[in-house]
């Protein structure tokens, strides 16, 4: 066996959960699960460091199919929910982990203060520009025209451009992968994760089931990696990669250096050094902590 494919197989062992996906046969988002566990491999991240936050949809199953301490929350509430499990354990690897209509639709409003903020949190987007968990209803990332259960002559909306919204909100890191490159894919998570700020990662994830415009034919046809020599602190050409009509650049576009939200509320928690009895604090918190027992 080769060395990759050891690796590949320890990892599993490590990360992968007793619980078995239930996504569709051919979805999009098992290639993801697959990247995500390479990537904690090579990271070499220990599971009791590990949390994965998400919301509601097929992509927010993932936190039931890795090992760690996980949160499946409510629809479209993830990213403040893992802002407070970043605030409250800094030295755990935060992920958020959601789909196009968790994120952008319901949960849009959370995307602009995450970033202005940017904890030190990983935000990984399955994007399959569909409804699928509710078996097929537009998403703010469906086609226009886009004939579904509730748009039975057609979408009127034009959809919207994730990568675009990330880079005009201000987050630090920002990437596009596709499913089914897995080894790019890996290695995107792996930098998002090195990075120190609110990381998103844009990943086109087909759903074969109810989406029969997006599929993995459509997307192989028009994506091509960013060429090698783009500067990801241009901002300017990261704008112009991703607005892109005829191509599907995957990559990373941009990224900045910038103070994390925990570096700032360090500065202010720092202040009232002495200000509170640190043996009255804590015996507050374990009565508090005792109700729950």
């Amino acid at each position: 066996m080769s060395e990759v494919m050891e690796k590949i197989k320890q990892a599993k062992v490590e990360y992968k959960s007793e619980v078995k996906p239930t996504w569709c046969p051919g979805c999009g988002d098992y290639g993801v699960l697959a990247a995500f566990i390479r990537a904690l491999g090579e990271l070499k991240i220990p599971t009791h460091k590990l949390s994965i936050v998400s919301g509601i949809g097929c992509s927010s199953r993932f936190p039931h199919f890795v090992r760690g301490y996980n949160l499946h929350t409510v629809h479209g509430r993830a990213l403040p929910v893992a802002l407070g499990v970043k605030i409250a354990n800094p030295e755990l690897e935060v992920f958020v982990v959601g789909g196009d209509g968790d994120g952008f639709a319901i949960g849009g409003g959370h995307i602009p203060h995450i970033a202005r903020r940017n904890p030190d949190i990983v935000y990984i987007i399955l994007d399959n520009a569909i409804y699928g968990l509710t078996k097929g209803q537009v998403s703010p990332t469906s086609t226009l025209t886009m004939t579904t259960t509730t748009t039975p002559y057609g979408a009127l909306e034009m959809p919207i451009n994730p990568v675009m919204l990330l880079l005009a909100y201000g987050a630090t890191f920002v990437a596009r992968g596709f499913s089914s490159n897995t080894k790019q894919l890996t290695q995107l998570i792996i930098e998002a994760t090195k990075h120190k700020g609110f990381a998103a990662v844009h990943v086109i994830s087909p759903c074969p089931t109810f989406n029969m415009e997006i599929t993995f034919d459509f997307v192989r046809e028009r994506v091509v990696e960013i060429p090698p020599e783009h500067d990801p602190t241009n901002k300017l050409k990261a704008f112009e990669l991703a607005m892109s009509q005829d191509k599907i650049y995957t990559g990373i576009f941009y990224r900045e250096e910038r103070p994390t939200f925990e570096d700032n509320l360090q500065k202010i928690v720092s202040k009232f050094d002495g200000v509170i009895d640190e043996s009255v604090k804590k015996e507050r918190l374990e009565k508090l902590f005792d109700q729950f027992a």
